[in-house]
């Protein structure tokens, strides 16, 4: 694994300068960033960056010499998949109470096979605090009323929450995962995380045993 393929992972938005006065005119140019991440040293001053402002555990140094192999491990593609699954379950309180023909059928569709995973009590017993619960059911039914023809707004939601749970997880296990979770996507408000540890855990070893993105 390489410091450029590590790096090729990074959304650009993270090189934007978000201090007093920020603008577009503070957007890294696009060319610029190509140059960088061609050359040992716009990769070293890109790395520096970043480990000295939003991912300080990615980039820093390792007792080992070498860099992380979460690029290799976790490629987007991969990622996306287990961040979309993890959503699906943390909705699944919310998703299970959508008994409405309706509903349903947009759910089936949007989800797929994840819509079993939502129903699946074997895999977790859907128990939250009534305010989350409310939370997650007016949330879902409000982005299932825009969704009748495009799945994308339900998508979104469910992948927002994918981020959150697995990120909140990851910063008490291993914080370089969480920062390359974080460094994919564009900056976004976190959303809180409520799912058990048990499940995370379940859901990440099952879409690390993948030899190839689903």
């Amino acid at each position: 694994m390489t410091l450029q393929a590590l790096l090729e992972g990074v959304d650009a938005e993270w090189y934007r300068y978000t201090g007093a006065g920020a603008g577009t005119a503070d957007d890294l140019d696009p060319k610029l960033l190509q140059r960088a991440h061609e050359s040992d040293l716009g990769q070293r001053l890109l790395a520096r960056w970043l480990v000295t402002g939003p991912a300080p555990y990615l980039f820093a140094p390792r007792a080992d010499g070498g860099i992380s192999k979460l690029a290799a491990l976790w490629p987007r593609e991969r990622l996306a998949v287990l961040i979309r699954d993890l959503g699906v379950l943390a909705y699944a309180p919310a998703i299970r109470s959508e008994v409405g023909r309706e509903p349903v059928r947009i759910l089936k569709r949007a989800l797929g096979n994840s819509y079993l995973l939502a129903l699946d009590k074997a895999v977790w017993d859907g128990h939250v605090d009534k305010a989350v619960a409310t939370r997650l059911r007016s949330e879902l039914h409000a982005t299932l009323a825009v969704s009748a023809q495009d799945d994308d707004a339900l998508h979104a939601l469910l992948d927002a929450q994918g981020r959150g749970e697995l990120r909140a997880w990851a910063m008490a296990r291993d914080p370089a995962f969480a920062d390359w979770v974080m460094l994919q996507w564009p900056r976004e408000d976190v959303a809180p995380a409520h799912l058990p540890e048990k499940q995370v855990i379940f859901l990440t070893g099952h879409h690390e045993k993948r030899t190839e993105p689903q």
